[in-house]
């Protein structure tokens, strides 16, 4: 009887744990990592892997590594140039993505609380050891109100913070995340120039696999 008892206490520790467990990592944060991770390993089944010997595919690795050059500081001293974003918007394409709605206040770049819940999935999925070294596009978008210059100017702001997000939160590398707005140029629901789902941050993993 005497030895059953720190048998019993010890399984009421273990449920108590479990229990803190549960709360700190709930159901709906769990579900959002787990679409993140599962976005950024699937492809299109319409769109063929690239082949390592690929020209089209070497240019592409070329092109990204001299992003990463210059991405090797946590603010980079240039933005991403219409001409590279045209490349990014191909490599995007065709590569595993997934576009996420993180949370700004109006006509602001900062992330607030409610930004949170999604960068730390986002985070915890990019800091698997199985993605160690992986480059990866933070491109950001805006609806289409506003001109072009304006929605340029913002999306570019908001790719930076919240690639500065992860780097401090995170302790991710700065040269594996590559930065990019975008604007108004690709809304996700043309018909629709002012939904919210045109206001979103597409995470792209560039490896060829």
């Amino acid at each position: 009887m005497t030895n059953r008892i720190p048998f019993l206490a010890f399984s009421l520790v273990c449920v108590i744990l479990a229990g803190v467990l549960v709360v700190a990592t709930p159901a709906s944060a769990q579900s959002l990592q787990d679409k993140i991770d599962q976005g950024l390993r699937k492809r299109s089944i319409t769109i063929p892997p690239p082949q390592p010997d690929d020209p089209k595919a070497k240019e592409q690795k070329q092109f990204i590594e001299g992003l990463r050059k210059r991405s090797i500081v946590v603010e980079p001293r240039e933005p991403v140039a219409p001409a590279e974003r045209e490349k990014l918007a191909v490599i995007a394409k065709e590569r595993p993505a997934i576009d996420l709605q993180i949370f700004f206040d109006y006509d602001s770049a900062e992330l607030g609380p409610k930004a949170q819940p999604t960068l730390i999935a986002l985070g915890n999925v990019l800091s698997k050891p199985d993605f160690k070294g992986t480059v990866f596009l933070i491109n950001g978008h805006t609806d289409a109100r506003g001109s072009a210059e304006y929605n340029q100017q913002l999306s570019e702001r908001r790719a930076a913070a919240v690639r500065r997000a992860l780097i401090e939160q995170f302790k991710l590398a700065p040269d594996t995340l590559i930065a990019a707005g975008f604007g108004k140029e690709q809304l996700k629901v043309p018909g629709q120039p002012f939904a919210g789902e045109n206001r979103r941050v597409e995470i792209v993993n560039t490896e060829q696999k």
